[in-house]
This record gives C-alpha cells, sequence and structure tokens, in this order.
C-alpha cells in the first residue's frame, strides 16, 4: 500500500471517530493494521474481554511472531485462566489450559505442568511464586503495566503506538477543497452552489436548463494538467493536496511575521513569492513554480468551507522515567574542554567528541576506547585564504565549534573557530580519512549541518560573517545566504514533504528561513529574548523546538506551532541569569533536555514544567553541552575537567555489561517470571548454519537459542497429519518426479550470480523474512521480502522477488580474508535470533557484523588455528562451542574473554556442532567422519563412534549434524550416505546411500522446520526430498528446474548447501556453485512435495532392496 493510501486510512480513522462509529474505528485499527490504539486496547483488558483482547491483537501480530507477542499472549491467558481458578470455574480453567495454553507447553513443558497443577489447589495462592496474587482488577492493572512495556519494545507495534497529529475534520476538509476546486473549473459558476452529492464530480448547470457538460479549456499557466491528478488509490500523491501543503510550509511563519520583517505581512502563502529558476547552480532544482502560484490561488479555500470540530485527541505511546539515561554509566578524560559530540547514528556506542584544542576523537563507549584522534592541522595551508592565514598567524589557537555524522554514516564533518571546515571520509574500518578542507567563513565557523536538497547530500555552514552558505562534498559552493545583521548562531536544516528549507538563527535573536534558491529569507522573526538560539527537529520530524538565552542571562525552551509561526508552549524550569547559552537535545520523540546550573534537566514535550533534573552525580560543566544517541538510551554530558559523562537506562547499561560481564548476555525464557529452568525444547536448524548471538540492545532478554533455531516459533508448528499421510494401497505408489520449472515454484535471488565466489553456508533470517549468504570469498550477502499486496505476509516466499539489500553506505559484509588461502578456507557463520548481527568467519578471525550497517562491530578468535563452525550454548549464549581447524573444540567464555575448555577427540577438522538440552550433550562431527558426544555440565567426552562408510568409499569429506526437533534423533549427513542416529543410545536407525535416480555425492542436507522432511542436495544438481522418519525418497529435483539450458551444456554447476524455511515446512533455498542462491517451493495447488511412500513388507511397491526409495528405509538391526 502506498504512504498516501496509508494516510487515507489514518484520515478515515479521524472521520469515523468523530462520527461516533466506535466499532468500525477498532476494526479498521485491527484491519489495517496501522494503529494500535493502547486506550482500546486498555479498557478491554481491564474489562475482561479476552476474546476481543486477542481479536484486536491479531491484526497486529500473531503468537509465534517473535519472543515479544508470545509473552503478550502469554501473559493475556496466563490471567485469564487464573481468574478462572479465582471463580472457582474448574471446568473453564481446563478448557483455557487445553485451548490456551498447551501451545506454550513444547517450549517450556515443566511451566505448562506447573500450570496444570494449580488446578488441584484450593487456591492457587497456594502456589508460592502466586501467594502475592491480588483482586482481578489489580491484577489486570498490574499485568497491563508488563503489557505495554511488551507491546512498545516490539518491533511489530513500531510507528503504530502514535496516530498522527492531524487538524480536526481533516476529510471533510480535503473533500471540501475537492468541490471548491470542481467548483472553479465549471464553465458557468453559480455563487453559492447546491452540492448534494459525491458519488459524482460537481458541476453547476446551466441557467437555461440541464445540459451535457462541456469540456473545460483552462491556459496552462493557470492550472496544472489534468493529468498531474491521480485517481484516489493510485500510488502517486495526490496533486491538490499535495501542492497545497508544500506551499504553505513556511505560510504560517510568513503571516505571523513581525513588522520589521522583510516579507510582507499580507502574504501568506509561500507560492505567492516568484521564485526564479537558479541561475548557474547545476545540481539543484527549484521545488516552486509559477504554475504552482497559479494553482494555489485557484485552490484557496472558499469562505463557505465547513470547519467543524470534533474531540480527536488519540491514545499516545506510554512513556516513564525509566526510559530517560539517567545513570552514570562511566566518566572520561578527554584532556581538553569539550566543545561538541554526536552520536553515530546506527553505532550507537560510537561517539564523536570535539574538544577547545581543536582535536576530534571518536571513541568506542563499549569498549572505552579511544579509537581515532585527529589534532587540529591546515590540510592545505596554499589554498587557504590570506584573512585565514593572517589570523592564524596571529593566533593560533583553534578550537572545535561542531562535529557532526552524516545520515549516510559516510562522512564526518567538522567546525573550527577560525575559518575552515574540515570534512573526513568514515570507511569501514575504524578510521578517518581526510577528504576536503573549505575555508568557509570569514572569522569563526559558527555551526554545521548536512543536508539532502534535490537527494543530493550537501554541507550547511554559517559563520560570523553573517552568511550561510551551502557545500557539496566537493568543496564547490551552491549557495550564499545574506540577510542576517549580525553573525549567524545556528542552522537548521529540514524538509516538509518534497521542500527543502533551513531555519537559521543569529545572535541577535532573528530567526530566518531559506528555500534552496536566490530569492532571500522567507521569514524574519525573532526568537524569545532576543539571543542566542538553536533549533532542532523531534527525532520524526513533526515538532519544533528551540532553546537560547538571552544577554540578559535569561533562558527561553519554546514549542513553535509550524502552521502559525507562532511559539506554542514555553517549558518553565531555568533559573533567573545565565552566563553563556544554555544547550538542548530532543530524543525519543518525547522528551527535551537542557544543561544549566552544573544539571541536566528533562521535560515531557507534552509538559511545560521539568520532569525532572539531576547533576550526574556532581562535576558537570556549568552550562552543560548534551547528546542523545539515536536510540535515546545513552546521553553524552560534559564535565568541568575536560571530560564528559555517559548515562544510560537500562537498554544502554547493556552496552557496557558486555565488557564488563559478556558480550553475549545470558538467555532466558521469555516467561522468565515463571520458570526458572528451561528443559528441552524443539530444535530445527540448518545443517549448514547454526546459532546465533544475543542482540546486546534487546530490551526483553530472549528466549534460549538452541543451534540457531527459535525453540519457540518452530514448535508451534505441531506434526501434521493429513490424509495424505494414510496411503491407499489399493492405488499404485509413484516417486515425485519434477523435471520443468512449470512443476513447482522458483525465484533466483537477485544480483546473486557469481562464479568466482561459490555460496558455501546459506541460511534464513530467524524471522523468515529473508536469506544470507556466505561465499567462498568471505562476503555475505543479504536478500529480503518486503510486505506488500502481492505478499502480504512479508515472509519469505517463491512467488516474488526479493531485494538484494544493502545499507544506504553501500558497505558489504566482508570478512577479514588477509593472508588467508580461500581455497583452502572453511566458512562459517551463525546470526542473532533477533537478526541484528550475524558472526562469521572464513579462514580469518571471527567477525561480528550489524545486519543492518554491514559495519563490523568486533572481532576475536585470530587464527591459527583458524574456526570452522560456530554453536551457541542453549542455556548461556556468553559460552560459544568453535569448531577449530586443529581438530579440537574450544569452548569460548566471552564474559571473561578466554577459552574454557579445550575438547579433543577429533583427528582432523570440526565440520559440525549440535546441543541437545535434553540429553545435556554437544554433538560433533569431523572430516575424520567421527562422531562425539561431550557432556555440556563438565565438557568431558561420553562417547565416540566412527560413522559407517560404505564399502569402497574414503572416510574423508564434511560431516553435519543436526538435531530433530525432538532433541533424541541426529541427522547424519556425509556426502556418501544420509543417516538417523538415536543418540540416547548412539545407535543409527537408519540410513540411506546414494543410488538409482540420486547415485551422485550428498553435497548438504538440513531438516525442514517441523522435521518431518528431510531435504538433500547432489553434486549433479539433483535435489531430493525425504519423509525424515524412514529416510524414503518421496520427491526429486532435477537440475533441469532451476538451471538454464546453457548452464547445464556448459559449466557443472550444482548446489553446494541447502536451507530450510524456519517457518514453512514446504520451502528450502539452495546455494550454487555459481554463486546463485534460489528458493523453491511447490506449486499451490499441491501444496507439499510427493506423498509419503508405502510400507509393503519393508519393499514399497515391489521394487527391490536396491532402489532409492527402499534400499535403507529399515532399522540397522535388520540390515546386520
Amino acid at each position: 500500500m502506498s504512504s498516501l493510501s496509508r494516510e487515507l486510512v489514518f484520515l478515515i480513522l479521524q472521520f469515523l471517530e468523530e462520527e461516533k462509529f466506535k466499532e468500525a474505528v477498532h476494526r479498521l485499527e485491527k484491519d489495517s493494521g496501522f494503529f494500535f490504539n493502547m486506550r482500546y486496547f486498555e479498557e478491554k483488558v481491564q474489562s475482561g474481554e479476552w476474546e476481543e483482547v486477542e481479536k484486536y491483537l491479531s491484526g497486529f501480530t500473531k503468537v509465534d511472531d517473535n519472543r515479544y507477542s508470545m509473552k503478550i499472549f502469554f501473559e493475556i491467558r496466563k490471567q485469564k485462566y487464573l481468574e478462572a481458578l479465582d471463580r472457582q470455574d474448574k471446568a473453564k480453567a481446563v478448557e483455557i489450559l487445553v485451548n490456551d495454553l498447551k501451545v506454550f507447553s513444547t517450549f517450556n513443558e515443566e511451566l505448562y505442568k506447573e500450570i496444570t497443577q494449580l488446578l488441584i489447589l484450593g487456591n492457587f495462592r497456594e502456589n508460592e511464586q502466586l501467594s502475592k496474587y491480588g483482586d482481578t482488577k489489580t491484577a489486570r492493572s498490574i499485568m497491563l503495566i508488563e503489557l505495554k512495556k511488551l507491546i512498545e519494545a516490539n518491533p511489530l507495534f513500531r510507528d503504530k503506538l502514535a496516530f498522527p497529529t492531524l487538524k480536526s475534520s481533516r476529510l471533510r476538509t480535503l473533500i471540501n477543497q475537492s468541490l471548491n476546486w470542481q467548483h472553479q473549473l465549471c464553465k458557468n459558476p453559480r455563487p453559492n452552489p447546491d452540492i448534494k452529492t459525491l458519488f459524482t464530480d460537481h458541476n453547476c448547470t446551466p441557467p437555461n436548463g440541464p445540459l451535457a457538460p462541456t469540456p473545460v479549456n483552462l491556459p496552462v499557466a493557470a492550472v496544472a494538467k489534468p493529468a498531474a491528478y491521480t485517481p484516489l488509490g493510485a500510488h502517486g500523491p495526490f496533486p491538490p493536496t499535495a501542492v497545497a501543503a508544500n506551499a504553505n510550509v513556511l505560510a504560517g511563519w510568513m503571516a505571523n511575521a513581525s513588522a520589521s520583517s522583510s516579507v510582507q505581512a499580507a502574504v501568506v502563502t509561500a507560492s505567492s513569492i516568484p521564485v526564479p529558476q537558479n541561475q548557474g547552480t547545476p545540481g539543484i532544482v527549484d521545488y516552486q513554480s509559477n504554475d504552482h502560484e497559479q494553482l494555489m490561488k485557484r485552490l484557496r479555500p472558499a469562505q463557505s468551507v465547513e470547519e467543524v470540530t470534533y474531540p480527536t485527541q488519540r491514545q499516545q505511546a506510554h512513556w516513564s522515567l525509566e526510559d530517560l539515561p539517567r545513570t552514570v554509566a562511566m566518566t572520561i578524560h578527554q584532556g581538553s574542554t569539550v566543545t561538541s559530540m554526536d552520536f553515530h547514528p546506527s553505532r550507537h556506542t560510537l561517539l564523536l567528541v570535539g574538544s577547545s584544542n581543536g582535536e576530534i576523537t571518536l571513541w568506542e563507549l563499549m569498549l572505552r576506547e579511544r579509537l581515532v584522534s585527529k589534532p587540529f592541522k591546515i590540510w592545505d595551508p596554499p589554498n587557504c585564504s590570506m584573512a585565514f592565514q593572517a589570523s592564524f598567524a596571529k593566533d593560533t589557537s583553534v578550537s572545535v565549534s561542531r562535529v557532526t555524522w552524516s545520515p549516510d554514516e559516510k562522512f564526518v564533518g567538522v567546525a573550527f573557530t577560525k575559518h575552515l571546515i574540515h570534512l573526513y571520509a568514515y570507511p569501514a574500518s575504524n578510521d578517518l580519512c581526510q577528504n576536503i578542507e573549505i575555508d568557509a567563513h570569514a572569522g569563526g565557523v559558527n555551526d554545521l549541518a548536512f543536508a539532502h536538497p534535490n537527494k543530493q547530500l550537501c554541507l550547511v555552514s554559517c559563520g560570523d560573517d553573517k552568511l550561510i552558505k551551502v557545500w557539496d562534498l566537493t568543496g564547490r559552493k551552491l549557495f550564499n545566504f545574506e540577510g542576517h545583521e549580525a553573525p549567524v548562531y545556528s542552522v537548521c536544516p529540514h524538509h516538509k514533504e518534497n521542500i527543502q528549507f533551513i531555519f537559521s538563527t543569529a545572535v541577535d535573536g532573528k530567526i530566518k528561513a531559506w528555500l534552496y534558491d536566490h530569492v532571500g529569507s522567507r521569514v524574519d522573526y525573532d526568537a524569545p529574548g532576543h539571543g542566542c538560539t538553536t533549533m532542532l527537529y523531534s527525532a520524526d520530524g513533526s515538532r519544533l523546538f528551540s532553546c537560547g538565552t538571552s544577554k540578559d542571562g535569561d533562558s527561553y525552551l519554546v514549542e513553535w506551532n509550524e502552521s502559525e509561526g507562532a511559539i506554542k508552549r514555553t517549558y518553565s524550569g531555568f533559573k533567573k541569569k545565565s552566563v553563556g547559552v544554555v544547550q538542548f537535545d530532543t530524543t525519543q520523540n518525547h522528551f527535551l533536555a537542557a544543561g544549566e546550573d552544573s544539571q541536566i534537566k528533562f521535560w515531557d514535550m507534552d509538559d511545560t514544567t521539568v520532569l525532572t533534573s539531576m547533576d550526574a552525580e556532581g562535576g558537570l560543566s556549568s552550562l552543560p553541552r548534551l547528546r542523545f544517541n539515536k536510540e535515546g538510551n545513552l546521553l553524552g554530558v560534559t564535565t568541568a575537567d575536560n571530560g564528559f559523562k555517559i548515562l544510560a537506562n537500562a537498554v544502554g547499561l547493556r552496552y557496557f555489561r558486555a565488557v564488563e560481564a559478556p558480550s553475549f548476555e545470558a538467555l532466558r525464557s521469555p516467561i522468565e517470571s515463571a520458570a526458572a529452568k528451561v528443559p528441552g525444547s524443539s530444535v530445527v536448524t540448518n545443517v549448514n548454519s547454526v546459532n546465533c548471538k544475543v542482540e546486546r540492545s534487546s530490551p526483553i532478554r530472549p528466549s534460549p537459542i538452541l543451534n540457531g533455531a527459535d525453540p519457540m516459533s518452530r514448535s508451534m508448528e505441531k506434526p501434521r497429519i493429513v490424509a495424505e499421510d494414510v496411503t491407499d494401497r489399493s492405488k499404485t505408489w509413484q516417486l515425485s518426479e519434477i523435471s520443468d520449472a512449470v512443476q513447482c515454484r522458483l525465484v533466483t535471488m537477485p544480483d546473486s550470480n557469481d562464479s568466482s565466489s561459490k555460496v558455501v553456508r546459506l541460511l534464513y533470517t530467524n524471522s523468515g523474512v529473508g536469506v544470507l549468504a556466505l561465499g567462498s570469498n568471505g562476503v555475505q550477502r543479504l536478500w529480503k521480502w518486503t510486505r506488500n499486496e502481492q505478499n502480504p505476509s512479508g515472509k519469505a516466499t517463491a512467488s516474488v522477488v526479493p531485494q538484494h539489500w544493502q545499507p544506504n553506505s553501500g558497505l558489504l559484509m566482508s570478512n577479514d580474508v588477509s593472508g588467508v588461502n580461500l581455497e583452502e578456507a572453511v566458512p562459517c557463520i551463525a546470526l542473532s535470533k533477533n537478526d541484528s548481527y550475524v558472526m562469521s568467519a572464513c579462514g580469518g578471525k571471527v567477525s561480528l557484523f550489524n545486519m543492518m550497517t554491514f559495519k563490523v562491530m568486533t572481532t576475536f578468535m585470530p587464527p591459527p588455528p583458524a574456526s570452522t563452525f560456530l554453536a551457541f550454548h542453549p542455556q548461556d549464549n556468553n559460552i560459544i562451542a568453535i569448531g577449530m581447524e586443529d581438530s579440537t573444540i574450544h569452548i569460548y567464555n566471552v564474559r571473561v574473554d578466554a577459552v574454557k575448555s579445550k575438547l579433543k577427540g577429533h583427528q582432523k577438522r570440526i565440520t559440525g556442532l549440535a546441543f541437545s538440552t535434553n540429553l545435556n550433550i554437544l554433538v560433533s562431527s569431523g572430516a575424520d567422519a567421527q562422531l562425539c558426544v561431550w557432556s555440556i555440565d563438565t565438557w568431558e567426552k561420553r562417547k565416540s563412534i566412527t560413522i559407517q562408510i560404505p564399502s569402497g568409499k574414503a572416510p574423508a569429506g564434511d560431516t553435519r549434524v543436526q538435531f530433530h526437533s525432538d532433541q533424541i534423533r541426529l541427522l547424519v549427513v556425509h556426502e556418501t550416505q544420509l543417516a538417523i542416529y538415536d543418540v540416547s543410545k548412539m545407535d543409527r536407525t537408519r540410513q540411506w546411500v546414494p543410488q538409482d535416480a540420486l547415485p551422485a555425492p550428498i553435497s548438504s542436507a538440513a531438516y525442514s522446520c517441523n522435521s518431518q522432511l528431510v531435504y538433500a542436495t547432489f553434486c549433479d544438481g539433483n535435489i531430493g526430498v525425504y519423509d525424515a522418519d524412514s529416510l524414503r525418497l518421496r520427491c526429486r529435483i532435477a537440475p533441469t528446474v532451476y538451471l538454464s539450458q546453457a548452464a547445464l551444456n556448459g559449466q557443472t554447476w550444482y548446489p553446494l548447501v541447502v536451507a530450510a524455511h524456519p517457518l514453512d515446512s514446504n520451502q528450502f533455498a539452495i546455494g550454487l556453485s555459481d554463486g546463485s542462491v534460489k528458493v523453491i517451493e511447490p506449486i499451490e495447488s499441491e501444496g507439499k512435495w510427493g506423498t509419503t511412500p508405502p510400507m509393503d513388507n519393508g519393499v514399497p511397491n515391489g521394487r527391490t532392496g536396491s532402489s532409492s526409495t527402499a534400499s535403507n528405509h529399515t532399522p540397522d538391526q535388520a540390515q546386520r
């Protein structure tokens, strides 16, 4: 759905609420999934309408979407269950237990048993954990607090908790504007027309009676071309409305300008100002035109436009003081007074600091490490102006006035107190590279910001010379804005829809606004106090604030009403007088913070009184500078002793515990309040890729990750019992043979053909919305599916081509392969449960990548020996099992950055690792065809066996292992066989060897997500789909399905790796030796891969024991 169609839904929601169609409002909220009405949700929870509560929730999330959703549904159903017990309604309690809570038993059977035992108690409060359970109303209120936190933390509810700020009856206004427009187009417009319908376009009937409508011919200059007006449901904009909004971006400011303004007060629309084309300024495009001016004249609402006001207060997201970073996490000595700070846009612990000695420093706060330090120096003295050289010769002291990151994270801008701007490039490594030096202003450069006029990244600067200038990244000046009568103190570039503009403030308190043209200031306004003022928008760009201090020392923090150019509210709480200018910042679209009187003061944006204040354990500057990181969980604030402090909330503190107590925080169940121990749970994973790292900043501690799988989301899918599994033996069973692409659904990942880099590791993201491939060159590539009309679930599908995803920076996720022989390297990979980080290696150090920015967060375990397999301990993600090239297994403790144990038992490199919590063991496999079983408690070896290699075959090649969802059966994959082992006895129960229709060596295999199927790929390009219990072949997919005829006739390409979708048991992906990745599904009419082969005295359909389907279907005991 287009963004404007989405906005139309919000307008309809507003209209329905204004008209009191309450049920329709909430139905549309649920059906669209655009706005989660927390107030309505609270009402239904408080009234105990559980069916409606879950029904409303279902429009936004399902129980198995993620751990937050699971905890939400669990808390609701648990409360419903306890209330039934409290009413002594045991029948209803049993119904809830079986129908609602049973779904959680596969994840935490022990907890489910404990909940069940409550039935036998006379009063469930006899249970120690429930002894403080009060009355129903109180219990619901307590649960609501927890539910709100879960909903706010759940990424599926992001941007859905706040209703857009709209003027009342916005839809009515737009309709009236449309009718006015239609009336303007009438050939014979009548005064005060009587419009009785919206179903057809309005047309004034001629005075002599109704006639057929006459085409209207208007001059081009008078009205935009009709073709520009798209249908309401089109993906393009609604032109009349869009133009009105764009043209009036600064209208309110202009209408309310002071008498001294250079803009006439009577002029109320920006479009009425003539805007000539840019002259001699390539790359920048005007946003207004004479056509727009004429159009706006015709679009101005008539006096008869109806204005109706309805109360439309919407429930906003809930906040608390705990969201504010108020705990001192660290104090850092910079060595010189800190004059400016800016956090990296996505690496939330990376802080850029500018100092009074001209030095800039890049700090990694998580490590408390100074990554880069750049003292001031002139890069290109010959190109500096004579004025600067004279000034510098007289006084060599230079201070940093501003440091700032570019929004695309590629550049760092630095402004100095003498003339210069330095632009650094920020490559993938933690370094700053000189890019361009600009002699920008005569005197000091007081402020610097990045902007995007016409989608071109530029620098905007201001200085003591009373000018604002715009530069491209080569140092070429694009615009020179004159008009201030005093030094310009700050700039604030912004945009509304497609209108780009700049607010500027001068030391005399004048506020001006500029469009990217040569016309001059559009606004001339006075800041409160008539002193130095800084202007900032909230993070979402919807609210404008300013903070400054007058010459008399009075400080002002205000919010502006942009539409009227007037002050909306003034915040209280400042001292009477300040020496200097108060600095401020905004965060989370909800809070303001300012530094004054050696304190930090916080305000709720919607409340003018101080929310709280603090001195951060003392030692702050008298007027401390402060800066939030993008997430609002860290706050940097300057100290009086040439340093700064970092304050954090609970989420921010986890960044630093990663160093003090581990990089990977131990994981517990999301149902952690009720169960301290997590028993074995369903585990499904790809044999070729396992395990994950804990997302450090997750606001809720995630559930255990067993071998890279999500035990809850995957165990929710019960083994299906369908009619096809009960085979009619009177019918002849046939192997399903797929040899043409029309017999299945298939999609090739775009930009994935690179024959120089084979796909050697492949996995789905845990959410099922993407595919991640690791190439033999150490580079990882990511493809994502998006939610749209063709793919409403947003999950991976073969019916829609995904996007080859890369960050704006264009970075690649490349492992460090310096000095590595790639032909001998063994790549390995693991993905964090929340898909935020991926850990991998390719013969070199293990690297941790940010999945959003593709930047390397950290590296560890440098070779030799090289890492060949990664697996996380299922009950403590601070412990990583790392298979090594030298045949050992290192049990690495991230908490202490040390190898806890070194397991020795193999003769060759480690090729597979799999944990079983049911059996409390780790199973390892190696290139020596051995399987070793290790105790998780003591890391002692319990048993070791060699897999049985068919006669005539060498015991060489990789052996992979993967546990069945029951945590007892183990799939063992070798090029010579597929085998199933009962690990409790370490007995092999099934074996299949390549033969008949599938004679080639096996290249890879994996269980389906429900462990009902096994997908196997072969070195001749064939793919086999097997029944997981019997290892009987049920479907063969030929290479002609996914390879072109040219590929079949030329090189021998084949799948090196297969991955099973984490949620859809019939979807899998393959990575090929030609570098391509393909996703394959059965056709919709079939919905599955073949049918289960029948069992007729051990030999299906009379075939001999050498058949592909039957040769190894029987237990090993029978074969022996």
